[in-house]
């Protein structure tokens, strides 16, 4: 016994496999003649540029991140003791000159640029444990930095 099969699941995917090479063929050609007259600009992008990322381009950060970036320290991978292989945020194994910043309730640590690319979108906590950045005998001196720091207690004077 088995599944039963009809003609048309059979045929359609041989049909597939038979009419795809020539049509990847024919865009092959189709790119190359654009570029040969200059045209490229109207094909694909390149699939390799995709790969390539920019520099971390720093952006406006909120208040609370700033002041978070101030308390968490920020060594050489090279310093650590018993350091784990790679970054939970981005994946890539840590090298020898990498600055990375370890959190101080949990103790895990990561690339400074992923950590601080999680905290510029609003995000107090480890990305792996959800523990908050800011230790409970900090928090009430972090909120009165960030209170001053927002200057909204100015207008209230």
């Amino acid at each position: 016994m088995g599944f039963p099969v009809g003609y048309i699941d059979v045929f359609l995917p041989k049909l597939l496999v038979h009419v795809l090479p020539p049509l990847v063929f024919i865009r092959k050609l189709i790119v190359k003649l654009l570029a040969i007259l200059g045209l490229s600009d109207f094909t694909e992008p390149d699939d390799t540029a995709i790969f390539i990322r920019p520099e971390y381009v720093s952006e406006p950060h909120s208040v609370s991140a700033i002041l978070i970036r101030e308390l968490l320290p920020v060594v050489k991978f090279s310093d650590l003791i018993d350091p784990p292989e790679s970054c939970a945020v981005c994946l890539y194994e840590f090298d020898g000159d990498d600055e990375i910043r370890r959190l101080t309730n949990c103790r895990h640590i990561f690339h400074r640029s992923c950590l601080d690319r999680w905290m510029d979108h609003n995000q107090d906590t480890c990305p792996l444990c959800r523990t908050p950045f800011i230790p409970d005998d900090l928090q009430e001196a972090f909120n009165e930095r960030l209170w001053a720091a927002s200057g909204i207690g100015d207008f209230y004077g």
